[in-house]
């Protein structure tokens, strides 16, 4: 069982002013085998984001963090950049997949800034602010991630083992 968190970025959705349906659109994507252990949603604000990200990794021991929204180019996008501040290990790679999906889409993709990488235990991956693209990018990713998190987790197993 991976213990999942599930950061919500967004200035009107920590004001009550929005609701956080892109929280809830991973919650019915993650298969079985992985389970939300937490849940916030917090302002635009770097320190917030970090401060939350640390403590999931740190204190948690989150297997997995997925955050939604901040990862635009509007001044207060700035999840990429709070998680850039905590990450150990980048892994280009996922956002990588992530944009190049969203190509074939649309050619916004290209614009998202989103990052992912391992802090301590952790992976942490960012995804975008609207339902829509959060189970687009997701279903991206999905496939990896049983790998990834035993491979973070120790697994001294060969990628390519049956």
């Amino acid at each position: 069982m991976f213990r999942v968190g599930l950061l919500t970025c967004s200035d009107r959705g920590a004001a009550g002013e929005r609701e956080d349906t892109s929280a809830a659109a991973i919650r019915e994507m993650l298969p079985a085998g992985f389970q939300v252990a937490r849940y916030q949603l917090v302002p635009d604000q770097q320190e917030a984001i970090s401060a939350v990200l640390v403590a999931w990794c740190d204190e948690d021991g989150l297997d997995l963090i997925l955050t939604t929204g901040g990862t635009g180019l509007t001044p207060r996008d700035v999840t990429p950049e709070a998680t850039m501040a905590v990450l150990e290990r980048p892994i280009p790679g996922l956002a990588e997949a992530m944009r190049a999906a969203g190509l074939a889409k649309t050619p916004h993709a290209m614009l998202s800034r989103a990052v992912a990488g391992v802090r301590r235990r952790t992976l942490i991956i960012n995804l975008p602010g609207s339902p829509k693209a959060v189970r687009e990018n997701l279903a991206v990713v999905l496939p990896a991630l049983p790998h990834a998190l035993e491979k973070i987790q120790g697994s001294t197993q060969e990628c390519g083992a049956p």
